[in-house]
């Protein structure tokens, strides 16, 4: 039998046919299903925070500073930040008395016209981890790293983290911890975990980051668990141990397990477009790497075409991926990240890419140009087994039958 699959590519759907007898089984726990207005799972959250018999507003007083830190990649972050200010306001804290620290590099900041008018008089700061007189110190980690934060975070009576769960491609789950450690650490710091030393001596980099926010004295932690096509699933408030909850929500939602490995995995991206990063499709790839066959083929399907960044654009210099990993390991760029993902798939299968990328950049990239549909149901005719990942880029995957 014959079964019509809807994938989200974007903000439209690819319409293809896969027989029941070449599908192989992607499954998880729950499908991350956005049931409700990421607000109102908010305020929902704030008034039923993980392991605290009350709501947030009746752990702050009137007379405190607070710093907000804002992960501006969140969709929806103006509303939210809004509903945050709210909850503060209902506790007598005025906006005049709130800042918002976000993190280099900062985007045009259209969040901002999102919020109410009511809170016109919030401050708004760009961490600046160069800028010594606008860093604090806190404490010497158990490593024995002495950590430097944000000032307006440091010296803050309470502190909030509005951020993002979600999988980082190589350091795993990823929230509210490392988006204020080390994000808003100093420049130093921050490079050495953009660079981390080799796997063999890498440090427990969550760790660290888990243990700053006890010493900074237990901020409150917003995590927002994103749904299918830039929807929220899941919203949770807690001190720095909801940090774990988190991590486990998020691994009910986006950990998936595929019956075996296929011979095409294909990995949509959806939601909008103009949100959609380069490490975003570089994390796609990769999730459809480990469900791949040896030399089997990879299909990323967005309508994105986020800028190339300098080890990127490296990789379009040279004749293969394999090549190109070690130019760009050599090339000690910032961040490397999302070119050697791409090589690493580039190298273990074959890619074609539908994309809002001109065909000779696509080319250049060590992929094959896919325009439409129907050329994407020319690669799934000619599979003997197909796995479609719905947004690759947030999900881990594991392969039961490699015990993974």
């Amino acid at each position: 039998m014959n079964e019509s699959v809807e994938i989200a590519v974007g903000s439209e759907s690819w319409s293809v046919t896969v027989p029941d007898a070449k599908r192989v089984a992607v499954v998880r726990d729950r499908e991350p299903e956005a049931l409700d207005e990421a607000a109102d799972l908010l305020r929902a959250a704030l008034e039923r925070p993980v392991g605290i018999d009350a709501p947030v507003r009746r752990a702050v007083t009137p007379d405190d500073k607070v710093a907000v830190v804002v992960d501006e990649t969140l969709p929806g972050v103006g509303t939210l930040v809004g509903v945050l200010l709210e909850h503060l306001d209902s506790a007598g804290i005025p906006s005049s008395a709130v800042t918002l620290v976000v993190a280099p590099p900062t985007g045009r900041q259209e969040w901002i016209d999102d919020l109410p008018d009511a809170f016109d008089d919030v401050h708004v700061e760009v961490h600046d981890p160069d800028d010594i007189t606008r860093l604090a110190y806190v404490a010497t980690t158990k490593g024995g790293r002495r950590v430097y934060l944000n000032r307006t975070v440091a010296e803050a009576d309470v502190v909030a983290v509005l951020s993002a769960r979600t999988y980082h491609p190589t350091l795993g789950p990823w929230g509210a911890e490392l988006s204020l450690f080390p994000v808003l650490s100093d420049a130093e710091t921050r490079a050495a975990f953009a660079h981390p030393p080799a796997d063999a001596d890498k440090p427990d980099l969550r760790g660290e980051a888990t243990e700053v926010l006890w010493l900074l004295g237990g901020p409150f932690l917003v995590q927002v668990i994103p749904g299918f096509n830039d929807g929220t699933a899941e919203v949770l408030v807690g001190l720095p141990g909801s940090s774990s909850t988190g991590a486990k929500h998020l691994e009910a939602l986006w950990k998936c397990y595929a019956e075996s490995a296929a011979d095409l995995v294909i990995a949509a991206v959806s939601g909008d477009r103009d949100r959609v990063t380069l490490l975003d499709l570089a994390a796609a790839v990769n999730t459809a790497r480990r469900a791949v066959k040896p030399d089997g083929r990879i299909v990323l399907l967005t309508d994105a075409a986020p800028m190339l960044d300098a080890a990127t654009e490296l990789l379009r210099r040279v004749d293969n991926p394999s090549t190109a990993l070690k130019r760009v390991r050599a090339a000690n760029l910032d961040d490397p990240t999302a070119a050697i993902l791409w090589a690493r798939a580039a190298n273990s299968a074959s890619l074609f890419v539908a994309s809002g990328w001109p065909d000779d950049v696509v080319e250049e990239l060590f992929a094959i140009a896919v325009g439409k549909p129907t050329e994407l149901q020319r690669l799934i005719d000619a599979a003997d087994t197909v796995a479609i990942i719905p947004d690759a880029h947030r999900t881990r995957i594991a392969v039961d039958e490699e015990g993974a």
